[in-house]
């Protein structure tokens, strides 16, 4: 059967159409392929990002989880741990007093030594006790706190001269980074400055070699000024020291060596004061990302306050 012109015109359109659209694909498959490729690439740095993103989080969430176990046992033992605590002045005072008693001086200057000795324990054990009933009156309510709106930047001007020295003396980088004037947080002046002391003492006082660096952060969306106690020190040190809230319990410290409460019950303590004046003490995590020095960071977080208003 013969085609007519019309037949002819449509499939000359059709063979037109089929043709152009075959190398309009020939033309485009190339760039999607590229386009394809930097999908994948995109895909895969994102992929990247989450999962460094996620392996820290699971860091900040294992810490957490160790630290949070640490303080429900601490809490629970506070009395063997208090009795701990006063052991050591104790057991020393009633030492040097058997010494006496069973007339073992070999003179009266060497028995007056003594009786130093125990009174400068029963002193200590006297000043251990007063720090731990001084927190629990206050957590009980016994005790009231003075909250007042505080500029930051003299807390941590105290801060400095109450701490430099004992840096210096252990040979300790100290940097205490002055807060914006305009700061003000809402605290009682003698417990927030006893927190941040207790804070850098105890990191001081566990570092052969290091450095700790204090600075302060306000949020105001969280309604907090976060303050930073950074501890960086070699591995060795660090993984020694690492685990403050058990370190003195398993030893007894002789007396003398250690005139200060140990550093879990004083990290307890902290932990409490901040409770009470609304804030909160974190460790927030331990990255190594040098296969020679550790770093961690505890958080203390206290409520943020508008500057106080000058009567006229």
């Amino acid at each position: 059967m013969l085609m007519g012109w019309s037949d002819l015109i449509y499939l000359a359109l059709g063979l037109g159409l089929g043709l152009g659209s075959n190398r309009l694909w020939r033309w485009r498959k190339p760039s999607t392929q590229a386009e394809t490729q930097s999908n994948l690439e995109e895909t895969q740095q994102t992929n990247s990002e989450e999962w460094q993103t996620l392996s820290n989080q699971l860091k900040q969430t294992q810490l957490a989880y160790q630290m949070a176990i640490e303080m429900a046992k601490f809490k629970a033992g506070f009395l063997a741990r208090t009795s701990h605590e006063l052991r050591s002045p104790l057991n020393s005072m009633i030492g040097t007093l058997q010494l006496i008693l069973s007339d073992l001086c070999d003179d009266p200057q060497e028995e007056r030594e003594f009786v130093q000795q125990a009174h400068a324990s029963a002193l200590k054990m006297v000043g251990l006790m007063d720090e731990i009933i001084a927190v629990a009156k206050t957590e009980h309510g016994s005790e009231t706190m003075d909250i007042q709106p505080l500029q930051l930047a003299k807390v941590f001007d105290e801060l400095d001269d109450l701490t430099y020295l004992q840096a210096t003396n252990r040979g300790i980088r100290l940097s205490i980074s002055p807060p914006d004037s305009e700061i003000y947080v809402l605290a009682d002046l003698r417990r927030f400055r006893q927190v941040l002391v207790n804070l850098v003492d105890t990191a001081i006082a566990q570092m052969e070699e290091g450095s700790i660096n204090v600075c302060a952060q306000s949020s105001p969306e969280s309604g907090f000024v976060h303050i930073w106690v950074d501890d960086q020190r070699p591995v060795s040190a660090w993984s020694e020291s690492w685990d403050l809230l058990k370190r003195d319990l398993e030893t007894d410290t002789q007396a003398g060596e250690n005139p200060n409460l140990s550093s879990g019950l004083r990290l307890l303590m902290n932990q409490t004061l901040l409770g009470l004046m609304n804030g909160k003490l974190e460790v927030l995590a331990f990255p190594s990302e040098s296969e020679e020095l550790n770093f961690t960071r505890t958080q203390c977080s206290i409520p943020i306050t508008n500057p106080p208003t000058v009567n006229s």
